[in-house]
């Protein structure tokens, strides 16, 4: 560089100036010879503009307040597009290009790496993806969370804010409420080891209904324990419902996914898995006035229609249906009763007529016009006067009793 600004200076006065575009050329020719470089930044604007070939990065120093124009192809920019937004540090492989017409010098890159937070948020969004495609964040495998939970286990720093939050909340919510509290470190070498023995031990205990783990929001690089792998799977792996208030907006740490519930701070945490007292009596009195209302239209309602149906003629008369019916009842009695007397009378007359013929043709009618029968002593009817002999004697039958009689034979005066 000095060695071109030296020719420059030789070969250039006030009254032999040169051209513009000569010295745009000349910056253009030394420019290309500089070679790619590798070049650490902040994104401060991204432009991806729909169907082109071409994206637009600003890249910035931010210790020095200066910044260069960026460009790559979208291949090249698609690779990291998952995980560098405006904001991020990246380092960059570029070409210096020199562009003659505007005087403008950019970066032709080739490559981009994110770096620093970014490079770890490039890492945590490979696990991510890896564990989502286990199922591990899938919204069938959430366990609901109980109405009233009796004992509530808390992971969170000791003495911290959010320990406080979530107590002082909940119990101003339901004052019965009881917590199984765990202090362990919520960031540091030492804080995945004890917050997952803590939810485990937490998992353990019959008694505990729902897991919280708290903690007041922090730094991206604070809360990278909340987004470790073995923590992860510990979570996934437990019985009891686990609620995540990690309190960070911005970056949500995989914690949040993995658990059955996510609050976004530790206040919200509490409201969230404890009803308010105040508010579930006053549901339960809106639910007794409800049902009230309710059993008054019913009553209102069967009363309206008992009314109805007393104002029927059936059930304002209830026994002219049976007044009716008896009378019918009463004629048809009558009529049969004439009918068999009619019956009964004929039967008497053909019974006396029958009687007295009976009585005409009877053999004791005959008797008592003096009339005898005679029978032989077995019984038998003498019918003619050959069937006795002389000296027989015979049985004469008349009509007022019997007598012996003894056959004699001779002439008949």
């Amino acid at each position: 560089m000095a060695d071109t600004l030296a020719v420059m200076a030789v070969n250039t006065s006030a009254e032999a100036p040169i051209p513009v575009g000569e010295v745009s050329r000349l910056i253009g020719g030394w420019i290309d010879r500089l070679g790619a470089v590798w070049v650490e930044g902040q994104i401060t604007q991204l432009s991806r503009r729909p169907g082109a070939g071409v994206v637009f990065l600003t890249l910035r120093d931010p210790s020095y307040d200066i910044s260069l124009t960026v460009t790559c192809f979208r291949a090249v920019f698609d690779k990291i597009a998952d995980t560098v937004t405006e904001g991020a540090r990246v380092v960059v492989h570029a070409k210096p290009e020199w562009y003659a017409p505007r005087g403008q010098l950019s970066l032709r890159a080739a490559e981009i790496r994110p770096v620093g937070v970014g490079e770890l948020l490039a890492r945590l969004e490979q696990l991510k993806k890896a564990l989502a495609a286990e199922g591990l964040f899938a919204a069938d495998r959430k366990k609901p969370l109980p109405f009233l939970p009796q004992l509530i286990g808390l992971v969170c720093g000791r003495a911290s804010a959010a320990e406080r939050d979530v107590l002082e909340n909940a119990r101003l919510r339901w004052p019965a409420v009881r917590f199984e509290v765990r202090n362990v470190a919520v960031q540091g070498v030492h804080a995945v080891p004890q917050v997952i023995e803590a939810v485990k031990e937490l998992d353990a205990l019959p008694d505990v209904d729902v897991i919280v783990v708290a903690r007041g929001g922090g730094s991206v690089e604070d809360l990278l324990p909340f987004s470790d792998e073995q923590l992860v799977r510990a979570v996934a792996a437990c019985r009891t419902p686990v609620v995540s208030a990690i309190g960070h907006e911005p970056d949500s740490p995989l914690l949040d996914l993995v658990a059955d519930l996510r609050a976004s701070t530790p206040t919200d945490a509490a409201k969230k898995i404890v009803p308010d007292v105040g508010e579930e009596l006053m549901r339960v009195q809106q639910l007794r006035e409800r049902a009230l209302r309710s059993v008054h239209g019913l009553l209102d309602r069967e009363e309206r229609g008992l009314a109805a149906a007393l104002a029927r003629p059936c059930m304002r008369e209830p026994y002219r249906m049976v007044d009716e019916r008896e009378e019918r009842i009463t004629a048809v009695l009558e009529r049969a009763r004439r009918c068999l007397g009619h019956l009964l009378d004929r039967a008497d007359s053909e019974l006396t007529h029958t009687h007295a013929r009976v009585v005409a043709l009877s053999p004791a009618a005959t008797l008592r016009r003096g009339y005898a029968v005679l029978q032989h002593p077995d019984g038998s009817v003498v019918r003619a006067a050959d069937e006795v002999a002389e000296g027989e004697e015979l049985r004469a039958r008349v009509s007022e009793g019997e007598f012996q009689v003894r056959v004699a034979v001779g002439p008949a005066e």
